[in-house]
């Protein structure tokens, strides 16, 4: 009688056993199958739990001396692959990890928390395309229920709309389903609507506290609603779970960037590279919090590896032109010409390099191409962030219709008594940072950035007019639901901004500035909610202030930028509206002209001063030894004395600026002075 099946049997129940074991008590999955290895020889199942068993108990390095020859030896096993990629991500070798979690999807796609690992690891290096589709699939494969599973495929497939009728008829049937939750809610970002977004994963925590990938998409969702305090709580809870999770620590660096914490955020970003050194893109975001913190050769460098590890990647080109004293060598110039010649080559790699090009060939005074790059840069921006310029005189028309005298003296003890803020408002590339640098060296000054939260405010009253029609450009315009507004309420607007602002201050100095150049449109609401505050109108000569936006690559918010008629009109409406300001609100808004600021610094700095209520501090005069973190494009100008060079900079691009100076019409002629169709409509005041 042959017993020979009986050895396989109980090798067999113990390999079935061992992993039952994995995941309750990892060091005892490891003794079985040391034994079991002991016993039988090279086993590759026993090998496989004895590398998962040291992954799981912190052994990341001993994990991958057993793990990769396996996946070597076992090259077509998906589940030899995943395991290495897990135990290499926990060793820090982030590269070698996405590599074999690859494999292993590749190998096997139905392994959804392969697909989930190796999401984490995407969105630590910054690759958000990527690390959405890996999403996307976790979902669809984590779905066993049949009834979910038509949702999560499209959803994988980007049918949004389908997937989210599909979710919606069932939760209707079953409401606390949390995994449908979470897919509405991820509906719900890719469509936008990230208050719907964060509602669905605030109800999704309270139903599963312990899901931690809802937790994760509702930290993401938070940061991107600028709830920077908010998301931070979140990420700290995920980070005290799981420490070395790349893509909590990615997102943490990048929340703390936009609190301007940035030394904790550079210590982030180091240690992300450590693990993935051969990603461009985490490159620039270090290149990024490098130079907004001024280590400017430190972010020098950081964009030139992004460059070196992808010759194309035009963002890095661009983030070094748009240091403004960086130039390029002609060895850097014609890599760029070569990379412009790529059929190949993405559309937003292309922008950015021909905004860089025309930077570079501007420094070379060859004006004429350099004007070439810069116009079709800005054609190729526009066409992905189309502008309508009647919208904007549109609106400014109804500012001037709701805001008249009448409307402030019926309101005169309305608002917050908060006397914090200083707001600097214009047009971008005005001299704003300028004004920023010189009032925060004083030292009851604090300089934050270009905070969101007064254009968030405004898109909270939008919404609450027109709640149909919340993600709509054509919604109420938010001035009329502001008219309709109590006291309490408006002075609550104060209170909230206030309160949303202050994980933004960091030295206790009795004043802030906020710096976002667009709130000149939003003058009403700051003046209503916030009647103690101040307001510097930042402006410049017509010409140089649009031609500079012209040649500027805005990451976001400055879609009238891309074209020169449209500019033209935006800087008229601009003009227009503060003219109006003036009239209903006599000597509220401090303009400084920032020609007059380079001829007369000390003249105009006190009379800066004076209207802050501030005493002079000679501080204010040395402001480019300030060594805060500067975010904008002036950052490295800032950090230098004034000069007058770049004043009359554009009059070497006048010939091509015919369409510029046709939309400016009367303005132009009219600087500084305001001219008679801007001065607004009496009956209206």
């Amino acid at each position: 009688m042959s017993h020979a099946p009986e050895p396989t049997a109980s090798l067999e129940v113990a390999l079935a056993h061992a992993s039952r074991l994995l995941a309750t008590d990892p060091a005892l999955a490891g003794e079985q199958a040391t034994e079991i290895l002991r016993v039988v020889g090279s086993h590759p199942m026993a090998l496989l739990l004895l590398g998962a068993s040291h992954t799981a108990r912190g052994n990341a390095s001993q994990a991958t001396e057993i793990l990769a020859p396996l996946a070597q030896a076992q090259p077509q096993w998906a589940m030899a692959q995943y395991e290495l990629g897990l135990a290499l991500g926990r060793a820090g070798r982030g590269d070698e990890a996405v590599a074999a979690l690859h494999r292993a999807v590749a190998l096997k796609p139905d392994l959804p928390q392969a697909w989930l690992v190796l999401a984490d690891h995407l969105r630590a290096i910054d690759d958000v395309a990527g690390a959405d589709a890996a999403y996307a699939a976790h979902i669809k494969f984590s779905t066993r229920d049949p009834r979910l599973l038509a949702a999560a495929t499209a959803l994988y497939e980007n049918r949004i709309p389908e997937a989210e009728t599909l979710l919606r008829q069932h939760l209707k049937q079953v409401p606390t389903d949390v995994p449908a939750i979470r897919m509405l809610a991820e509906v719900a970002a890719r469509l936008g609507r990230n208050e719907d977004a964060e509602h669905l994963l605030e109800r999704c925590l309270e139903l599963a506290p312990s899901f931690h990938a809802a937790r994760q998409n509702y930290a993401l969702v938070l940061h991107r609603s600028n709830k920077p305090a908010e998301a931070l709580v979140q990420i700290e809870t995920l980070l005290k779970l799981e420490p070395a999770n790349p893509s909590y620590r990615n997102l943490k660096a990048v929340v703390l960037c936009r609190t301007g914490d940035y030394s904790p955020a550079i210590e982030l970003y180091a240690d992300i590279l450590a693990e993935y050194p051969q990603h461009p893109k985490i490159w620039l975001s270090y290149g990024h919090a490098l130079k907004t913190a001024g280590f400017q050769d430190r972010a020098i460098d950081a964009y030139r590896k992004s460059i070196t590890l992808d010759p194309g990647f035009g963002e890095a080109y661009w983030s070094l032109a748009n240091l403004k004293t960086f130039q390029f060598s002609a060895d850097e110039v014609q890599t760029m010409r070569l990379q412009l010649q790529r059929a190949d080559l993405d559309t937003e790699h292309r922008y950015h390099l021909e905004f860089a090009l025309g930077k570079a060939l501007e420094d070379n005074s060859d004006y004429a191409e350099s004007f070439q790059h810069y116009l079709e840069g800005n054609a190729l921006r526009l066409a992905k962030v189309p502008y309508k310029a009647d919208d904007t005189s549109a609106r400014v028309r109804r500012s001037k219709q709701v805001y008249t005298r009448e409307f402030f003296g019926q309101r005169a003890d309305f608002g917050s008594d908060a006397p914090d803020p200083i707001f600097i408002v214009g047009l971008p590339r005005a001299g704003s940072t300028l004004l920023e640098q010189i009032l925060s060296s004083h030292s009851a000054v604090e300089g934050t950035m270009e905070l969101p939260e007064i254009i968030s405010t405004a898109r909270m009253l939008r919404q609450q007019g027109s709640s149909d029609q919340a993600t709509s450009d054509h919604a109420t315009p938010y001035h009329d639901v502001l008219a309709t507004l109590d006291a309490k309420a408006v002075r609550e607007l104060g209170e909230h901004y206030i309160e949303r602002t202050r994980i933004h201050r960091k030295t206790g100095a009795p004043f802030f500035i906020d710096k976002m150049p667009n709130n000149f449109a939003h003058i009403g609401l700051i003046h209503l909610a916030l009647p103690k505050a101040k307001i510097i109108d930042a402006r410049r000569h017509p010409l140089a202030c649009c031609f500079s936006g012209f040649k500027q690559h805005f990451a976001r918010g400055q879609n009238f930028s891309y074209n020169l008629d449209d500019l033209g009109r935006y800087y008229r409406d601009y003009v227009e509206l503060m003219a109006h300001f003036d009239t209903v609100l006599p000597g509220r808004i401090h303009r400084v002209i920032y020609e007059t600021m380079v001829d007369d610094t000390e003249a105009e700095v006190r009379r800066l001063l004076d209207y802050c209520g501030l005493p002079f501090e000679a501080q204010c005069l040395r402001f480019f030894e300030n060594e805060r973190p500067v975010r904008t494009a002036s950052s490295e100008q800032v950090r230098k004395p004034i000069y007058r060079e770049g004043i009359d900079h554009w009059r070497h691009f006048d010939a091509w600026l015919g369409p510029l100076k046709a939309a400016l019409g009367p303005v132009l002629d009219a600087y500084p002075g305001v001219p008679e169709f801007a001065a607004g409509d009496d009956s209206l005041t």
